[in-house]
């Protein structure tokens, strides 16, 4: 996947986030920086052992973290291993997991930033919506059931 832009960010909502301790977790603590939480339009759906997030143009958003690249050469080698960690590379004729997009973030009030997303790259008919945006508390209300 080319990089068309000069967007070094990163929004993460899943379990790339800082609390969720993923060993993928490591490409962002060593080749990014950490800019604040963030908001992204986008929701949640039920899908067995995970929620898969997608954009919307509904007023529901996600919860999460928006990082900024070391360097641009650092952003290149990082996120191809993130790109290869959410199995964006596929085999010929497989259909990517996810896919990676430009978003809006929002932050503070603040003027918009645009970051790079994994958004899930099938079908959520017929999965159930999710109420919250948030992964942790997701996790929270499905540990206590």
């Amino acid at each position: 996947m080319s990089l068309e832009t000069n967007t070094y960010q990163l929004f993460v909502y899943g379990s790339l986030r800082s609390g969720f301790h993923h060993p993928a977790y490591h490409y962002l603590s060593e080749f990014f920086r950490p800019l604040g939480d963030g908001l992204v339009k986008g929701c949640f759906f039920e899908k067995g052992d995970y929620p898969v997030a997608v954009p919307t143009m509904e007023e529901r958003y996600l919860i999460g973290e928006l990082y900024e690249a070391n360097s641009p050469e650092s952003f290149q080698w990082a996120i191809a291993q993130l790109d290869d960690y959410e199995g964006l590379n596929v085999i010929p004729g497989e259909t990517p997991w996810y896919r990676r997009e430009l978003v809006e973030v929002i932050q503070d009030r603040s003027q918009n930033k645009k970051a790079w997303i994994y958004w899930y790259n099938g079908s959520t008919e017929g999965l159930p919506a999710l109420e919250t945006g948030d992964i942790f508390v997701y996790l929270s209300q499905k540990n206590k059931s």
